[in-house]
């Protein structure tokens, strides 16, 4: 059986500290009952303290909240991944996570100083790939955390169809979840319809495009602008953002757009009253990304990979290549 998650969340990534707090709890005031989180986003005690005011104020139940976060690239080793969650669950001020991703599919050696993103200032690249640490054992470390309690179910964030079977191959808990970017420039069909078929939930993240994003290119288009996604919303007399909602939920998606501002976050949450996006709107927002070209939001720079690189199906080739070449 899939997993349960509310189709609607609310990201955290690059919420600045000191709005995120206020937004996670004006969320649950709303109705979310999804938070999705990470450790290398910085702000997750700000988040946990917002939960425990929502808490203590009677505005929900822990056992209401679907809490998400993920282990961080420099924490795949061993028992680094048990100190990884357990500094989350600290952070965060809960018991147990709902959900915990391994946010992306590259171990990185980590550095005496624990630093978040091992940098050399030198170049702008991460310093040390681990190459004795594989995906499948961190997994398989993952799975001890559903023993112990500290968290009820597993899954990757960032990853490809391949890396998904190869989890699937060796593990002996299959992912319950897999997150990526996905929206009409970025569809990742292939990876979607993977998840769907395995019964495997899939949550897109930055389902808005990003517009915001400190990691986006500031010449890509920006969606929510596009004179398409315009004209469908107008047709529906609705939103461009809830057009995009809709879209990724049509597809099977759960949502997490992130916002800090409460009237954004409050028209986000009515997406179940908007009408279903009518087979030729899905088709040519389908084709968008045909259209205008496909653009990635996050481009995995914290590894060293460049703005042009694609898709990290080969993320760890990609990454040994580009050291070697620094190394000579």
């Amino acid at each position: 059986m899939s997993l349960s998650i509310p189709q609607l969340g609310l990201g955290t990534w690059q919420s600045e500290k000191g709005e995120v707090g206020r937004a996670v709890k004006h969320a649950i005031k709303v109705g979310y009952r999804h938070i999705d989180c990470a450790f290398c986003y910085e702000n997750e005690k700000e988040v946990g303290e917002a939960i425990k005011q929502s808490i203590d104020e009677g505005l929900v139940k822990r056992e209401d909240l679907f809490i998400t976060s993920k282990l961080w690239t420099t924490h795949h080793k061993g028992e680094n991944v048990e100190k990884g969650v357990r500094e989350s669950l600290q952070n965060l001020g809960l018991d147990y996570l709902d959900l915990y991703l391994i946010h992306y599919p590259v171990a990185l050696k980590l550095s005496e100083e624990k630093e978040l993103y091992p940098i050399d200032p030198n170049t702008g690249f991460t310093l040390e790939l681990d190459e004795e640490t594989t995906l499948e054992s961190t997994f398989l470390e993952m799975e001890k955390l559903l023993d112990c309690g500290l968290v009820k179910s597993i899954g990757l964030s960032n990853c490809t169809v391949g890396q998904i079977q190869r989890m699937m191959d060796c593990c002996t808990i299959k992912p319950a979840n897999v997150q990526v970017e996905h929206h009409p420039y970025l569809p990742n069909v292939e990876l979607r319809e993977f998840c769907l078929e395995n019964d495997i939930s899939f949550t897109a993240y930055s389902p808005l495009g990003a517009a915001n994003s400190t990691m986006r290119d500031r010449d890509q288009p920006v969606l929510v602008k596009d004179e398409v996604v315009l004209r469908i919303a107008e047709k529906y007399n609705t939103t461009p953002q809830h057009v995009l909602l809709k879209w990724s939920v049509q597809h099977g998606a759960i949502v997490i757009p992130k916002s800090v501002t409460p009237a954004h976050i409050e028209a986000n949450y009515e997406i179940n009253d908007v009408s279903d996006l009518q087979c030729e709107d899905m088709a040519e927002l389908d084709n968008l990304h045909v259209l205008r070209g496909t653009f990635r939001t996050c481009f995995l720079v914290y590894f060293g990979l460049s703005k042009e690189f694609p898709h990290p199906e080969e993320l760890t080739d990609e990454f040994r290549t580009m050291v070697a070449a620094m190394s000579n």
